[in-house]
């Protein structure tokens, strides 16, 4: 018998196919509108199974193999293969009765099963329903257990289960904390995997548990160097940086200078950096670069006390390490410069002098320099370190600036201070670590006091840079905008260690600096040109620009990677940006999920957006993106807080301003959300979105790109006029001439 071909034009009715094993498949039409339960029986009967509220269908692809419910069914399309499964509460009563009753290989084996399972939401509450967490305590708390396999897949079991948030971190007992710190201690005796899973669940103690005391006593610093140093797998060593991050933030200020102090170690810092750096490796570091930086806050929100005598020793030893050995050449004699005392007071008249070449703004009593915050006595401790370790750089600034004109002379006191407070600002000094991967720089795990030596290194380049600049005190500001691009500009090839960035600061001179800053003044000058003319051809190519913008940011999301040079009638299109590809972190709750990723891309047709699960490096093609979204089926993007998975988030600020998502035109409840790993892919998607959705683009990125293109063409289109005034006005037209009878004789 021939089934006759039923043509589906309701759009809530989708055609898919439900398999189950050693059956053939039905071929069935599944409307969304009515409950799943009645369709299940359905499928059951077609089958012969009687109970059928035992059964679930199921996601069948390699990355999805959710079950069905009715919160998610909206992700079932046209041509979905699903599978016809026991139900999540059937599956889990079973798994239960083989975790109790069942022998040690049945029990490796459904635990192994387990792991998998737990990733789903609806069968991890059924699990935790049935007691199936108390069960895996239990078994992870069994220190008689010899199968490794059932202690290696119930703690990743465990994890998985508890990454749902359903249930509280105060539930496991001490028991069960010392038991992972057992496992983290000898880790040797135990698989990689059990490391891993011990090292996520005392993170997760330690920020979310009154436990996180016990962890603290128990694990020490030289047990995490001795994993770090021992250890090749990146995900241990991910984990362990995210436990020594975790006890650094719930630490007191006293337990974080230890800290601090211990990592500093030569051994330590080449643990930390060694072995290759993964996306969220370089992310935990990140955070620690942050963390142990944070520490110098406190002196830089402190004002120098007037009582401070370790201060006012370091401000007259400034002086005895830049004078004492040259006073004959200052025609003072070693008698005269010691009269009184030698302090830093007011009543210290006879060092004014000293300390007025040494450049401080109060040479009367230096330490009111240093009231200003940020950078507070931080400054003095950074002018101290540079004269003591590098004495004779020191010595041989603050002398030649003596030498110097007046109106010459680079304030050693004053830059210095200026300097402390610019490095902090470009090291957000003070802030907390963002959420996203940041800016880590491996040099800040070089040296046992980075901060410092980046100031001694930076200092000289400023000393350098007053010199060739023929600078004065009236270029002050001047000055220092240009030493904060060549610090900033350095820091963006992410220099290995302090020498490497020491040798790539110096090659980078204010005449480089002059260089790129007159093009980009050129470039500006001619964009705000106000000649009409200028102003006529802009507004004849701006709707071509704008069309090459769309067309690129289309490219953009339909080739997963940046389009680095694009041409087209003359016009260049350069986008540079921190990390090519449409790759996202998965985010719950608002909270940024570990080692979860998605990836998405736009058909070529511009008509379907393909989106899937992903690991850390892989970047999948269109086949191996299983779900769809078509374009005609968006109702309207979102961004920020207005976006579903924002609105209740903690986290920090940058992040809810990466948020976007985008609304179906046929599920008003439904939303796909994306969390942008920085502000150009942002901007990317967005103008992409919305060009899709015939709407304006209106990213700070799109403004960005139309100011320079237009500028690029206008320079072309102009290259023939070199030399030639173009007037604002037009000319003004000729008179008539009295008669149009021209002769011209030959």
């Amino acid at each position: 018998m021939i089934t006759k071909k039923v043509t589906v034009k309701d759009s809530h009715i989708v055609k898919i196919a439900v398999e189950r094993e050693n059956h053939i498949a039905q071929l069935i039409n599944l409307d969304q509108r009515h409950p799943l339960a009645s369709k299940i029986q359905d499928i059951c009967n077609g089958w012969g199974i009687s109970d059928h509220q035992n059964y679930a269908l199921q996601f069948c692809e390699s990355n999805n193999q959710k079950y069905v419910t009715e919160k998610n069914r909206n992700e079932i399309k046209n041509g979905s293969v699903l599978q016809l499964q026991y139900s999540p509460s059937k599956t889990a009563s079973d798994a239960m009765e083989v975790l109790l009753n069942g022998s040690p290989q049945e029990k490796a084996l459904r635990l192994k099963d387990l792991t998998a399972l737990s990733t789903d939401h609806t069968f991890a509450l059924e699990f935790i329903k049935e007691k199936g967490l108390d069960t895996l305590i239990k078994m992870i708390e069994d220190v008689g257990q010899t199968n490794e396999d059932i202690l290696k897949y119930s703690l990743a079991s465990f994890v998985e289960l508890m990454e749902h948030g359903t249930v509280s971190w105060e539930v496991p007992e001490n028991s069960f904390v010392l038991r992972n710190i057992e496992i983290v201690r000898n880790f040797q005796k135990y698989p990689t995997n059990c490391g891993e899973s011990a090292l996520s669940n005392l993170e997760n103690i330690v920020q979310c548990s009154s436990k996180h005391v016990l962890v603290a006593e128990d694990i020490k610093l030289q047990d995490i160097l001795r994993l770090l140093q021992e250890v090749n797998s990146p995900v241990m060593r991910q984990n362990a940086i995210a436990l020594l991050n975790a006890l650094f933030m719930k630490a007191d200020e006293g337990r974080r200078r230890t800290i601090a102090h211990t990592i500093s170690a030569k051994q330590f810092r080449l643990a930390l950096i060694g072995n290759g750096l993964g996306t969220e490796m370089t992310h935990q570091l990140y955070v620690l670069q942050t963390l142990t930086l944070g520490l110098l806050e406190k002196r830089m929100r402190m004002k120098m006390n007037p009582q401070d005598q370790d201060a006012h020793e370091k401000i007259k030893e400034l002086r005895r390490i830049a004078f004492d050995d040259h006073t004959n050449a200052l025609n003072q004699s070693d008698d005269h410069i010691r009269r009184g005392g030698g302090g830093s007071g007011a009543g210290n008249v006879n060092f004014s002098q000293y300390y007025k070449k040494l450049g401080f703004k109060c040479d009367i009593n230096p330490a009111q320099d240093f009231i200003e915050t940020p950078p507070g006595v931080l400054a003095l401790d950074c002018m101290f370190y540079f004269a003591r370790n590098y004495t004779q750089q020191y010595a041989k600034i603050v002398r030649e600036n003596s030498c110097r004109a007046d109106e010459h002379e680079c304030p050693f006191g004053r830059t210095s201070i200026e300097l402390v407070k610019v490095l902090c600002d470009i090291l957000r000094i003070g802030e907390p670590p963002a959420e996203q991967s940041g800016d880590f720089q491996p040099m800040f795990f070089t040296h046992d006091s980075p901060f410092e030596e980046f100031f001694c290194i930076c200092v000289i380049t400023l000393n350098r840079t007053w010199k060739d600049m023929r600078a004065t005190a009236e270029d002050f500001s001047t000055t220092f905008s240009v030493v904060r691009e060549q610090i900033q500009r350095t820091l963006k090839g992410r220099p290995e260690n302090l020498e490497d960035f020491r040798n790539k600061i110096a090659l980078l001179t204010y005449q480089q600096i002059t260089t790129l800053r007159q093009q980009e003044r050129t470039s500006k000058e001619e964009c705000d040109s106000t000649a009409s003319a200028i102003v006529k051809l802009k507004e004849k190519i701006s709707p071509h620009i704008l069309e090459l913008i769309k067309q690129q940011r289309l490219s953009f999301l339909v080739e997963g990677k940046d389009p680095c040079l694009k041409v087209l009638n003359c016009l260049v299109l350069t986008s540079i940006i921190s990390q090519i590809g449409t790759r996202f972190a998965k985010y719950s709750r608002g909270t940024r999920t570990k080692d979860k990723f998605w990836y998405a891309r736009l058909s070529p047709n511009h008509k379907v957006i393909h989106y899937g699960d992903c690991d850390e490096k892989t970047i999948p093609t269109l086949e191996e993106l299983p779900k769809k979204l078509p374009i005609s089926e968006i109702k309207q993007l979102l961004e920020g807080k207005e976006c579903p998975h924002m609105k209740e988030a903690r986290t920090r600020k940058s992040a809810v301003n990466l948020a976007f998502s985008i609304t179906f035109e046929n599920m008003e409840h439904s939303t796909l959300d994306f969390v942008a790993p920085d502000e150009s892919i942002f901007n990317f998607w967005t103008d992409g979105i919305n060009a899709l959705l015939c709407q304006p683009m209106v990213s700070k990125q799109k403004n960005e790109d139309f100011d320079t293109l237009l500028s690029m063409e206008i320079k072309l289109r102009l290259l023939d006029t070199e030399g030639v005034d173009i007037s604002k006005d037009p000319p003004p037209i000729p008179e008539d001439p009295e008669n149009y009878d021209f002769c011209f004789e030959g």
